[in-house]
């Protein structure tokens, strides 16, 4: 697969997973009690636990193309 369209591919992944997750965040962040120290944890895991599980998808994005398809 060309590299273009790898990262096509992978920037719908990401808009999708980041839609995904804020949707996620909001509706547990509604479950949660009402404290600021708590919505200070939350948000910081919500915000930084975003980008460990795309870090997969934006390797293989990113990966150089193979030998294999050049023929």
């Amino acid at each position: 697969m060309p590299p273009r369209a790898r990262r096509f591919i992978a920037t719908l992944g990401v808009i999708g997973f980041l839609a995904f997750w804020v949707w996620g965040a909001v509706t547990l962040h509604d479950r949660l009690p009402d404290a600021w120290w708590i919505d200070l944890i939350f948000f910081a895991v919500a915000g930084i636990g975003w980008g460990v599980p795309l870090i997969p998808l934006l390797r293989w994005a990113e990966r150089a193309p193979d030998d294999r398809t050049k023929a």
